[in-house]
């Protein structure tokens, strides 16, 4: 049994050990702001929405529920920090703290109906959940500001020190601390027993209760972590940009997530960052070149890579790879 349990140890202590394309994305993100110092309000725009995509990942790529109302948990977390903030609460970690527990208590409230539906009625649920929060903002005017947007919204400098500015420094910085700490996080959890829970509860769910685990509290537990998740994000965002209304409940904001999901490789913790990355910078040129018809082109490139790179960028990546080690040198 010790025998077992060392081997057992040793497999997850591979699985977790740190390779070297992960540590240089992210002292490329570092480098960014020295060679980027122009783009740093969009590059932390990038962090904030791939944090949004690596939370979803945690449900439809490693836990295989798909959502269609992710942006329930990313609004509800930008309104709770902005909500705090706009009524004297100016802290902006205890904010995150605050949004992500906002956001996980719908979470948690809303998985005992979640976890029990599959197919057309989760994708019908899920986006139910999110229209019906867009439309409660949307009425409730005196208190979210409606389309207008929360007003006296004032983020205090983090830790007393470092005061947000027009440029982005503070909110780079800011941004990609909280996403990695965050990206820990969800990384310890797919690299873990749970995570081979997940897994499993992916691929086939009806055989998990012969080896004595719950779907349902398995598949609760990961949907809440998600949303917390997706509460952090949202809270993020509102603080960097000192600005939130309904616009982060609608339903565009659940559909971009799960596109930026889809381009970047869903169940590969990195596929929801680089997705965010693709999505931000294609936009703002498509944009630049046809105001008016840009979700053509994206949803160009989307088709594209669902028909050519089924497992997006990152399993297209790793497909080129393995040929190439295969191939005779």
């Amino acid at each position: 049994m010790s025998h077992s349990a060392i081997d057992t140890h040793g497999f997850f202590r591979r699985q977790a050990a740190w390779r070297w394309p992960e540590a240089l994305f992210w002292l490329a993100l570092v480098a960014a702001y020295f060679i980027f110092p122009g783009n740093l309000v969009l590059i932390s725009r990038i962090l904030v929405l791939g944090l949004f995509a690596l939370s979803l990942d945690l449900i439809l790529g490693y836990g295989g529920i798909v959502s269609l109302g992710h942006a329930a948990f990313f609004g509800m977390g930008a309104y709770a920090a902005g909500l705090l903030s706009a009524h004297g609460w100016s802290e902006p970690l205890s904010g995150l703290l605050v949004a992500a527990a906002a956001a996980g208590l719908l979470g948690l409230a809303t998985s005992f109906v979640v976890v029990r539906l599959h197919g057309i009625a989760l994708l019908m649920v899920t986006m139910g959940i999110a229209l019906v929060l867009h439309e409660i903002a949307q009425k409730a005017r005196d208190i979210t500001g409606g389309d207008d947007g929360l007003q006296g919204i004032a983020v205090a400098p983090i830790l007393g020190l470092f005061r947000f500015d027009l440029y982005g420094h503070t909110g780079f910085w800011y941004s990609l601390i909280v996403a990695f700490l965050c990206f820990l996080v969800a990384r310890r959890i797919v690299h873990s027993p749970f995570g081979l829970t997940l897994q499993a509860l992916r691929e086939n769910t009806r055989r998990l209760p012969a080896i004595g685990v719950s779907v349902g509290r398995a598949s609760a537990t990961i949907y809440t972590i998600a949303a917390m998740l997706a509460g952090i994000a949202g809270g993020l965002l509102m603080q960097t940009t000192q600005q939130v209304s309904v616009e982060v409940l609608a339903f565009e904001r659940s559909a971009e997530v799960l596109i930026m999901l889809i381009l970047g490789g869903a169940g590969r913790l990195y596929g929801g960052l680089i997705g965010a990355a693709v999505f931000l910078v294609l936009r703002d040129r498509f944009a630049d070149l046809s105001p008016q018809y840009w979700y053509f082109w994206i949803g160009l490139i989307l088709v594209a890579v669902v028909l050519f790179a089924r497992n997006g960028l990152l399993g297209a990546f790793d497909a080129i790879m393995r040929r190439l080690r295969r191939s005779p040198s």
